[in-house]
């Protein structure tokens, strides 16, 4: 099998697997017990939190661990919609049309059963959300505005920054999703301007099931997770510290090799990019053509149902997907590319091809010189 699908999920890298071992059987103390057990744990969490922090360019107290990047997603959301209700009555969220359901889905549910309004930002055709829409629709009662950072199906980047001041010159919590670039991209949250910013540590060569959220200080925010103290009182339970130590690992790596791994990818990523426009017909690209995540490009085909092509790739043995790794399996056009303005025809038949630090071109090849076959037999299955 050939994997084509890092933008779901990364290989554990072996030396952040060497970081993680310790502390499953020798340093398995609770990070809250008060002994030479717990104290061990509580120094491991702590260390982590200070390697993610100089990764982010953000004090240590900053940093939240959490599950995952949904859950700093959740965190996020929820909380600073609730505190900005509380502190000033606010009930105005302002939401891209493009984010990843962990944003959308969530502000969705504050709409719907907590009575937020939920307003969403327009896009351009790649969808890109301009400052300047952002700026026109703020007002004294936004509670909360979020922007995707880079996009996980379509792969295109958002001006992070420029909205993030406007943001703060207002006087409005400001929060991206980052999951998908903080695996690529320099995540320096004072160059960002952002008060609020998620990672997973699975995208970037950490183990799943681990996450962090950057809070700004004095950024309000209520927790959606209550109990223990853990965390600033931001996120009660138990702290998961052998994958704490990975993912803080793992981010250490990725910003430290961001370089070296954007170069490879974007070679890989335009060859994937430039070959499949020219030689497949009726296919058109997803996102924008140059400002996008350096290993993700991502296609619509018309007259095809996704589903099957991702069928003829995995029997041909390639591993990929047709956007979100959430979305996968839904007979339907992604929210996504519904926004983007995709019709039925176009929109059923979407891929996207994602590669690693360590995917070769050669790799790369092999899929190029199958998959002109397996679209025709895909839109042959779908006549």
């Amino acid at each position: 099998m050939i994997y084509l699908d890092y933008a779901a999920s990364t290989p554990v890298d072996p030396r952040v697997t060497e970081a993680m071992l310790p502390y499953f059987d020798q340093f398995f103390g609770n990070p809250s017990s008060t002994h030479i057990f717990g104290q061990q744990a509580e120094a491991a969490v702590e260390n982590a939190r200070e390697m993610i922090a100089q990764a982010l360019n953000c004090q240590p107290h900053e940093v939240v661990f959490t599950s995952c990047g949904s859950e700093s997603d959740n965190l996020a959301l929820r909380g600073a919609a609730w505190a900005a209700r509380q502190e000033r009555n606010a009930d105005h969220i302002l939401i891209s049309p493009v984010e990843h359901d962990a944003v959308s889905h969530t502000a969705r549910q504050l709409a719907d059963l907590f009575g937020f309004e939920l307003e969403f930002l327009p896009i351009d055709e790649y969808g890109i959300i301009s400052p300047e829409a952002v700026a026109e629709r703020l007002r004294p009662g936004t509670a909360i505005v979020s922007v995707i950072h880079a996009n996980n199906e379509i792969g295109t980047l958002n001006p992070i920054a420029e909205i993030g001041a406007i943001c703060r010159d207002k006087g409005i919590p400001f929060h991206t999703d980052s999951v998908q670039g903080a695996a690529h991209l320099p995540v320096d949250v004072q160059e960002l301007n952002v008060d609020l910013l998620a990672i997973g540590a699975h995208k970037f060569y950490g183990p799943k099931g681990v996450g962090a959220l950057y809070v700004r200080e004095g950024t309000s925010l209520h927790p959606s997770q209550t109990g223990g103290s853990q965390e600033l009182g931001l996120r009660a339970g138990t702290q998961n510290v052998p994958y704490i130590v990975g993912m803080a690992e793992a981010f250490r790596l990725a910003q430290a090799e961001h370089g070296t791994r954007q170069a490879h990818a974007q070679i890989l990523r335009d060859r994937i990019i430039g070959t499949i426009l020219e030689e497949i017909p009726d296919t058109q690209l997803t996102g924008h053509p140059s400002e996008r995540l350096p290993n993700h490009a991502s296609f619509a085909f018309k007259d095809m149902d996704g589903n099957s092509l991702l069928m003829f790739l995995d029997i041909e043995g390639f591993a990929c997907s047709s956007g979100s790794a959430c979305k996968t399996g839904n007979p339907e056009p992604s929210d996504v590319l519904t926004a983007l303005g995709l019709s039925r025809e176009w929109g059923l038949g979407s891929l996207r091809v994602t590669v690693g630090k360590d995917t070769t071109p050669s790799e790369v090849d092999t899929f190029l010189g199958v998959l002109p076959d397996i679209i025709t037999r895909a839109r042959r299955l779908n006549i």
